[in-house]
């Protein structure tokens, strides 16, 4: 499939041919291809901007992974502790748990800042927060989420040139350029999908970001 740029990074377990794997995603700062095992089953959790594994550096997982080790169906260790396997009824336990034992840890600055306030720190030290917090610059979270949003808005039917108004794009190549390089696809390709080869879960972003 296509997987599609994303700024947030992922706590992913799936299971093929009986093996069960599991793997911290980073952010994806371009859309890329990714293999997909046949009947392969997957299950993620993706965190908010912000959140970070300090003892993983988010800079080391943009456009790459974490290998999880010693992962069963029932039990994954982490940071020397057995955690049974999240699935969709306990996801929110296990990261409240996460948190609680500090293994995922938030930066305050970066949900504030997308959330509007304007912190009483320089213009440099918000980037630099920004970067080591998520992996990505504030400009490059901007550009995905827009981009995000623009192929939604077309999957519903937008004309490409209201799109470009109501997101704030130059021009229509100047969105072309963005769909090619966040999404994978063209506006054509998203407003008559062809379903030769799927995209990552694309859905409507619904949190603030930087302007």
């Amino acid at each position: 499939m296509t997987s599609i740029a994303t700024s947030h990074w992922e706590l992913v377990f799936w299971e093929h041919d009986g093996q069960v794997q599991a793997a911290v995603l980073g952010p994806e700062p371009k859309a890329c291809p990714a293999p997909v095992p046949k009947d392969a089953t997957f299950f993620g959790i993706s965190f908010g901007l912000g959140t970070s594994m300090p003892h993983v550096p988010i800079s080391r997982l943009v456009a790459g992974s974490a290998e999880i080790p010693d992962v069963t169906r029932h039990s994954v260790w982490l940071k020397g502790s057995a955690w049974h396997v999240p699935d969709y009824d306990n996801a929110e336990s296990f990261v409240r748990r996460l948190v609680r034992e500090g293994i995922v840890d938030c930066d305050p600055i970066v949900p504030a800042v997308l959330g509007g306030a304007a912190p009483n720190v320089s213009e440099r030290t918000l980037q630099r927060r920004f970067v080591a917090a998520t992996g990505l610059t504030r400009g490059a979270i901007r550009q995905i989420h827009r981009a995000r949003e623009a192929a939604v808005l077309i999957q519903e039917g937008a004309l490409a040139q209201d799109v470009v108004h109501r997101l704030g794009y130059f021009d229509q190549p100047h969105l072309a350029r963005s769909l090619t390089r966040f999404i994978g696809r063209t506006a054509t390709q998203l407003s008559a999908p062809d379903g030769a080869e799927p995209l990552s879960l694309l859905y409507k972003p619904s949190s603030h970001v930087p302007t």
